[in-house]
């Protein structure tokens, strides 16, 4: 977006363009500066691929200098290029079984031109902006494919750790390791256990050392240890052989079946492009959870991406690397680094093309069992129980096993044609299985619909509406998701028929384009998501009629001194839940009331009727540990008369539940707040009283004058009460961090304390951003928020 600048005309036919009356003049060419956190990120993320990269060179059956030059080039030129600014790229483990296939029949000149020819597929589908095209594939398939690679690559890379060399295939692999048992090498097993065993202990070092030591990549300790114990226990292994750069292989033209060297290069450019793809995606998810991150970091450019990834792999096939594709281990150790730009993962490349060029003594001393060892463990890890667990739950369970299982037997692009056609079935499947019952219970024909409701159900449909007798009550439950025009037309053609013949039709679910929970009571209104009883005036599009007048002219019913109207409406919302919501939710509840609860946050909030905190939070059964109380109050631990309640409620949450946040949020307009302001310092004469005396530390927080009023979104508070709210906010954490089991969780780093503030007339969020300068609130934006 170029800049206004303006103009003087000195001659009618010349324009000059001058600078602006208040700009500097002109400065020199702006230097190339560099971060110092993204400094520390690449030193970080270096640490990680270099052993990596020649862990899946040897996997793959390529010169160990391949994965050196894919390395290299993919921090370079895809970190320069790509439109993931944090995401770092090189050779990858879900792209092992593809290049050592590749490389055992066609030979690795002719691997590298199929890794050129699929970065021009990249630059193409880059260009054609089909990126986002790439995500439609289902997560069951994508999980299941890298469940296949990573147990293709932990059984091949078994035999080296025995001391053998690997079959091609995982049927071979299985078959000849009984045999490799039997000779397996004890000095190739040892520097595995001991690589294996670093792998495992060094993220768990404990205390405060640990903490500092941890920060070093565990894949480094590993091999770096397994390497300095073989050295000096003088073991005979076979090590990293790094030939001359003099005779290392290029690419080269393309030799065998015209349709076999297409499949290789569909399959390449499928593999690298989905697993860059879902990575970026990925990267902008862990990138929301840090706060403070410069603007310059944006969301993904996934078509960008795509060109970047294109170019890096033409510029690695042609150098003779591996394909390269964006690699998950290393993106995560750049983002929790705390890399604020791209300029992390470039210096990572320059720092590998530095130790290619300079330490290639130390690298020829590192024992393939021990690079053997890594790459096994990452195959094992790409097995992912989260991911069995997730797929589970979701009834595609079919479609992650049929993937899995076709990659591991027939190969990574059989596999995912497998994969996709039963997620095909499945989806089909789904659409056609649809159960309709019909049943009379106490003179009322029920009619239940169980599934999706499209024109295949509609013959079933049309048979169970005929068997109710005309005149007769009814009562059609639809318990689906979705409802075509078809079946929708013969529902109301049925009930305009039946009620015509004095048949009463009651319809509970879904109309189309409406969910099933919603009440059909009062269209279009706003707040219907949440609400049932309608205790307020709703100023939706098309909502409830004015009020009838009472019949000394106010507006509203008539008032209800017994308050029996409450209980009706009580028994209403009941009923409603039960009947709309409570099939949807059903399974939902099951499953927490079978596992327990595992909330991820505490929630203290205030007790005020119009702080529904499912709703402000999006959240739902079993996210969230709430505590309520008038305004949202922390005693201080071991004051006199205390309340034990919420200090029971924290120390239950963190030391039972294990909550990883707890968030404090206050609102506007609370009473509790107007009651402190008003109240005399020495008054605890009522319960309220001897309750809110809590809150006057925040009082005398906000009369501190060395201390400055915080601000809401930049502006000040808009009166002493606002004011107050702000403060108790921040008062209340500091009493939060008072608490034993919440101090002791912050020291561990497995606790965060967040402050919030709704404010109700806005129905705005603001989330704290500095609690020292009397407490800044600023709006929630979607990169505030965290899982």
């Amino acid at each position: 977006m170029s800049a206004c600048v303006p103009t003087r005309t000195t001659d009618p036919n010349r324009t000059e363009r001058t600078h602006p009356p208040h700009s500097p003049p002109p400065s020199g060419p702006r230097r190339f500066r560099i971060a110092g956190a993204d400094v520390s990120a690449s030193i970080a993320v270096f640490l990680i691929a270099l052993p990596l990269s020649l862990g899946i060179a040897l996997a793959t059956g390529a010169p160990l200098q391949a994965g050196l030059v894919a390395a290299a080039v993919g921090g370079l030129v895809a970190g320069w290029l790509g439109g993931s600014p944090l995401q770092v790229s090189g050779p990858a483990a879900g792209l092992t079984v593809v290049t050592a296939d590749l490389i055992q029949r066609y030979g690795w000149r002719t691997t590298c031109a199929i890794t050129v020819l699929a970065g021009l597929a990249q630059l193409g589908l880059g260009c054609l902006r089909v990126a986002r095209g790439a995500l439609a594939v289902s997560p069951a398939i994508v999980h299941g494919m890298l469940a296949g690679i990573g147990v293709t690559i932990a059984v091949a890379q078994l035999h080296i750790v025995l001391g053998g060399t690997p079959q091609s295939s995982v049927p071979d692999n299985l078959r000849a390791l009984p045999a490799q048992l039997a000779q397996m090498r004890p000095a190739s097993v040892s520097v595995s256990a001991l690589t294996l065993a670093l792998l495992l202990l060094w993220p768990r070092l404990p205390g405060r050392a640990g903490r500092l030591l941890r920060k070093i990549p565990a894949a480094l300790i590993a091999v770096a240890g397994a390497t300095a114990a073989a050295a000096l226990a003088g073991l005979r292994l076979p090590k990293v052989d790094l030939p001359s750069w003099s005779n290392h292989a290029l690419a080269g033209l393309p030799e065998g079946p015209v349709l076999g060297l297409v499949a290789a290069v569909l399959t390449t450019t499928l593999v690298c492009s989905v697993q860059s793809l879902l990575g970026a995606v990925a990267v902008d998810k862990l990138v929301a959870g840090r706060p403070g991150l410069p603007a310059g970091v944006g969301r993904s450019d996934l078509d960008r991406e795509l060109l970047g990834q294109g170019a890096a792999n033409i510029v690695s096939g042609s150098l003779g690397g591996l394909p390269i594709a964006g690699v998950a281990v290393r993106t995560t150790a750049n983002v929790n680094a705390g890399a604020v730009s791209r300029n992390s993962t470039m210096l990572h490349g320059v720092l590998v093309v530095i130790a290619t060029l300079l330490m290639v003594p130390l690298l020829e001393l590192i024992p393939l069992a021990s690079l053997a060892a890594l790459v096994m463990s990452v195959g094992i890890q790409m097995v992912s129980l989260n991911h069995i667990r997730t797929v589970t739950r979701h009834r595609e369970v079919w479609v992650y096993a049929v993937t899995t299982l076709g990659v591991v037997s027939l190969g990574v692009l059989q596999g995912v044609a497998l994969g996709i056609a039963m997620a095909v079935a499945v989806a089909l499947h789904r659409l056609t299985r649809t159960r309709i019952t019909h049943e009379e219970r106490e003179g009322v024909h029920h009619v239940h619909v169980r599934g999706q409701l499209t024109f295949l159900a509609v013959p079933r449909l049309s048979r169970a509406l005929h068997l109710v007798p005309h005149g007769a009550d009814t009562v059609v439950e639809l318990d689906g998701s979705f409802m075509d025009h078809a079946a929708y037309e013969t529902l109301q053609d049925w009930q305009k028929t039946h009620t015509a013949q004095g048949g009463a039709v009651e319809i509970t679910g879904r109309h189309p384009g409406t969910r099933i929970s919603e009440p059909s009571t009062v269209s279009d209104c706003r707040c219907r998501p949440w609400t049932a009883w309608r205790n307020h005036q709703c100023e939706g599009p098309q909502s409830t009629p004015p009020p009838e007048k009472n019949e000394d002219g106010s507006d509203g019913p008539e008032p209800d001194p017994t308050g029996a109207g409450r209980g009706h409406e009580l028994a209403r919302g009941i009923s409603a839940f039960q009947r709309n919501t409570a099939p949807l939710v059903r399974s939902e509840l099951a499953r927490l009331a079978r596992e327990g609860q595992r909330p991820s946050q505490l929630f203290l909030t205030c007790a005020d009727s119009r702080l529904v905190t499912s709703m402000i939070t999006s959240s739902g059964p079993g996210d969230l540990f709430v505590v309520r109380n008038v305004g949202n109050l922390v005693p201080r631990p071991g004051e006199e008369s205390g309340d034990d309640s919420v200090a029971a409620a924290i120390e239950y949450a963190v030391d039972v539940l294990r909550v990883r946040s707890i968030t404090v949020c206050g609102h506007s307009g609370c009473g509790a707040m107007q009651a402190l302001l008003n109240s005399e310092p020495g008054g605890t004469r009522t319960p309220l009283e001897r309750w809110l005396r809590h809150g006057r530390p925040s009082v005398e927080r906000m009369a501190d004058g060395s201390r400055p009023w915080g601000s809401l979104a930049g502006r000040a508070p808009e009166d002493p009460v606002e004011q107050l709210c702000l403060v108790n906010v921040v008062q209340q954490l500091e009493h939060l961090r008072a608490h034993d089991s919440v101090a002791r969780a912050i020291e561990e780093g497995t606790l965060e304390l967040h402050g919030m503030y709704f404010h109700v007339g806005e129905a705005e969020s603001y989330l704290l951003t500095d609690a020292e300068g009397g407490g800044a609130f600023d709006r929630v934006r979607e990169t505030d928020l965290t899982a």
